[in-house]
């Protein structure tokens, strides 16, 4: 369904633009299995950033005021709107990543294998449990019901659902898919659960479903709380760039030109380019051959568009260590190695353990964050509601 480079994600976008008005607005919470065409297919490629939020929102609404096409630049934001408010709550992240291995390291709860397998016997769960393994996709909607009968009915840990959606979603990524999934369980939203409901599913699938004997109530839920929020760092370049620079771009961000063109015109010229990831650390578990493939090709056509000095294609340097970074540095002679910010994530996770093994080499690790990144994250200190009103105005600071 996703070939994994830039040119499949325009695609994507030139063909959904005309619908993203009135057509989405009134479909977009309808599913009706894979062949759908009522939403854009987007997400695998935002989620790399082979296409970036803000070209979407540019070619929606060269085509739609943003009045006609609000319900779908809202959902392009709510992406963005969640990581910056897990930017600022780091340790929501790692406490998860914490339970997780946990709950793998144990006896498995019962009923889990049946679940992930798609045999419990609920024909919606078990369908779209083996649509997602499948396809590396599921419909928005549809992961909000599956969440809800995964904790509510099934009464299975969150995190452990959480997890098998990351493993498998194409556009998975920490932010979107935790916090997603705290919200369905009633911790993200204190006191707000989502409880699917035959009737909504049946509604919805247009009667392709009715799942029965589903929760009537939403248990509670409770946690330890977590430290304050942290402000968003206001800088968006970290780091001194020096005379002989190379650029790392890694799964989080995949699209060279509109990043360089963010640092204006002082840049020098870059000696060398290069391109890192590792989709297999998105959970302790085995990570969906999809989504290792999405990424590898993800990674393969950024390589082949980014390129140094001498236009030489990016290094492509896999599932990468610090040693082969600090190896490619050192054999192109480079004092800074630049890198699109990693939000709190798997990456982010790589970058810091980067950082302080270029610097026994001589070389700055300098970090670029996008401007789109750095106007709307500091509003997501609450809930999405307050957000979105903010959406507006962030469209005309560009």
């Amino acid at each position: 369904m996703f070939i994994p480079t830039r040119a499949a994600g325009l695609e994507a976008l030139r063909d959904f633009v005309p619908h993203a008005g009135a057509d989405y607005r009134r479909d977009r919470n309808h599913d009706l299995g894979p062949s759908r065409t009522n939403v854009s297919g987007l997400s695998p490629y935002l989620r790399h950033r082979l296409v970036i939020e803000e070209e979407v929102v540019d070619a929606v609404l060269e085509r739609h005021s943003l009045h006609a096409a609000e319900k779908f630049v809202q959902e392009v934001f709510w992406r963005t709107y969640w990581k910056g408010w897990l930017e600022q709550r780091p340790e929501v992240w790692r406490r998860y990543r914490r339970e997780v291995r946990d709950l793998l390291a144990a006896e498995l709860p019962n009923g889990y294998e049946d679940a992930v397998a798609g045999r419990t016997g609920i024909d919606a769960m078990d369908a779209w449990a083996r649509e997602l393994v499948k396809t590396g996709y599921l419909h928005n909607h549809v992961r909000m019901w599956f969440a809800s009968i995964w904790v509510f009915t099934l009464g299975l840990p969150w995190q452990l659902g959480a997890d098998f959606f990351l493993r498998h979603l194409l556009d998975g990524d920490a932010a979107s898919n935790t916090l997603s999934w705290r919200w369905v369980a009633g911790l993200q939203t204190r006191g707000k659960t989502y409880l699917a409901t035959t009737e909504n599913i049946a509604r919805y699938t247009e009667g392709r479903f009715a799942p029965t004997g589903l929760a009537t109530t939403a248990r509670v839920l409770d946690e330890e709380p977590f430290p304050p929020a942290v402000p968003i760092a206001p800088e968006d370049v970290v780091g001194e760039v020096g005379s002989r620079v190379g650029l790392l771009l890694h799964e989080d961000d995949l699209e060279p030109t509109s990043l360089l063109a963010a640092l204006g015109p002082d840049v020098p010229e870059l000696r060398a380019t290069a391109v890192c990831a590792d989709a297999g650390a998105r959970s302790p578990a085995t990570v969906s051959p999809l989504v290792e493939a999405f990424t590898a090709g993800a990674v393969t056509d950024a390589a082949a568009h980014a390129s140094g000095a001498d236009e030489r294609p990016a290094t492509p340097l896999g599932a990468v260590d610090a040693s082969a970074v600090t190896d490619w540095a050192r054999s192109e002679a480079l004092d800074t190695v630049l890198v699109p910010y990693a939000p709190v994530g798997p990456a982010q996770e790589r970058l810091e353990g980067l950082r302080s093994a270029l610097a026994s080499e001589g070389v700055g690790l300098v970090t670029v964050r996008r401007s789109w990144d750095s106007r709307a994250w500091p509003f997501a200190s609450r809930g999405f509601f307050p957000f979105k009103e903010k959406i507006p105005q962030l469209l005309r600071t560009r």
